[in-house]
């Protein structure tokens, strides 16, 4: 850890700033912001090193997930030393660390999970997949970098590629694994799911506690072997709401007209079922933010969709440019990262309105994380559940670093 007071602005003594992994020659990051990584008690959360906010190599000898103790000095505590460790998930009750070990490939190999305790002690291995999806004939591979866990920690969801290797257009797949009952299940699947960003619903009800929020690229295009050469034609992607049975299938009123385009950048406003997404316009040329409720499926018409309820939370900021972003777990704070990312970007904090139609409020400049903004450095903020920290990427050293912002 090191105070890092110099990435301040001038005349800003309220806020406090450290960095939180200093390794010269190794990179590390905090983990893609919509994850689940953190304990409720907000005082540890999980990291990585050797990787970058999109993921890691899974080859990589030096890819660790680190327990990072926020009243213990930001002490970092590996928990990890398998390759091919990705899609950490901390469970609802802070005990345990899930995570998968990735030994697939098309059409072969394993995909296993396992859990171990945030002090690292009682490692056990939960699932084993290494044959067809049960009641299917697709195998899995290439998993998606994140899995995301039901608020009552009873599921944990993870996507993957489904193809065999031969056929064009194959599909991707939504599994879900019963951690009770040790059981597998293939939710949704098909080739226009090649970027899921599956997030469970944080709500305690019981039927919400089902709920997933995924992705659809729609034109995307991948070749054989699952290699995404395309994230989406030219109507973009659309977001849908999901029951972790495979029904239920629900629309979010956003994109999809020819103007407005999903980014596809998307979270549950803390354990609400309200959603909210970031848009890019044609005209004006913004990147907004819009806040809506999931409405029965209809097709894929974005913004269009009947009985759809879009709440713009962004306008009344000027020239709105925000791109990722993350609320904490009451849904009343709100952080951001957005433009001008040509001299690195900023930090964006605000309240959340408590009325359905209202807007951001209090908006307030943090600080400028410095990063040249490219894909391997986005800065990707988040806050703890209690909303008093805020977290972010950035290569401003030269090296790709995890930083905590504090103080407002």
């Amino acid at each position: 850890m090191k105070k890092r007071p110099d990435l301040l602005p001038e005349g800003v003594d309220d806020l406090d700033v450290v960095q939180l992994t200093t390794e010269p020659d190794v990179p590390s990051s905090h983990v893609y912001m919509e994850a689940q990584i953190f304990a409720p008690d907000s005082r540890r959360f999980v990291l990585h090193r050797s990787a970058h906010p999109h993921g890691s190599d899974r080859e990589d000898p030096k890819h660790q997930f680190l327990v990072c103790d926020l009243e213990n000095g930001c002490e970092l505590i590996p928990v990890t030393d398998e390759g091919g460790t990705m899609g950490p998930s901390v469970s609802p009750d802070g005990e345990f660390l899930y995570y998968f070990v990735d030994q697939t490939e098309v059409n072969g190999g394993r995909l296993t999970l396992k859990r171990v305790r945030l002090d690292g002690s009682g490692r056990e291995t939960i699932s084993v997949l290494d044959g067809p999806i049960p009641g299917t004939h697709f195998r899995p591979s290439r998993p998606y970098p994140l899995s995301t866990i039901s608020s009552d920690g009873e599921r944990i969801s993870i996507s993957a590629f489904l193809g065999d290797g031969a056929t064009t257009g194959a599909p991707f797949g939504l599994l879900v694994f019963d951690l009770a009952a040790d059981e597998v299940r293939l939710v949704i699947h098909g080739p226009t799911w090649c970027n899921f960003h599956p997030q469970y619903s944080r709500s305690l009800e019981a039927e919400a506690s089902h709920d997933i929020l995924i992705q659809e690229n729609h034109g995307n295009v991948c070749d054989a072997q699952g290699v995404i050469q395309s994230l989406t034609g030219g109507d973009g992607a659309d977001i849908h709401v999901i029951r972790d049975d495979g029904t239920q299938l629900r629309d979010l009123p956003w994109g999809r007209d020819g103007n407005e385009f999903c980014q596809g950048h998307q979270c549950w406003r803390g354990q609400s079922e309200r959603a909210i997404t970031s848009t890019s316009t044609r005209e004006p040329q913004e990147c907004q933010l819009i806040e809506s409720v999931a409405v029965d499926h209809v097709g894929h018409e974005g913004l269009r969709t009947p009985g759809g309820v879009r709440n713009d939370l962004s306008r009344v900021v000027d020239g709105p440019d925000f791109c990722h972003f993350a609320t904490d777990i009451d849904g009343v704070k709100f952080i951001s990262d957005s433009g001008p990312r040509d001299s690195g970007g900023q930090l964006y904090l605000a309240d959340l309105p408590e009325s359905e139609d209202g807007a951001l409020e209090n908006g307030r400049f943090l600080l400028r994380p410095g990063s040249s903004w490219q894909k391997t450095t986005h800065i990707h903020p988040f806050l703890s559940p209690d909303g008093t920290r805020g977290f972010f990427n950035s290569d401003e050293s030269g090296v790709l670093q995890a930083y905590m912002v504090m103080g407002w």
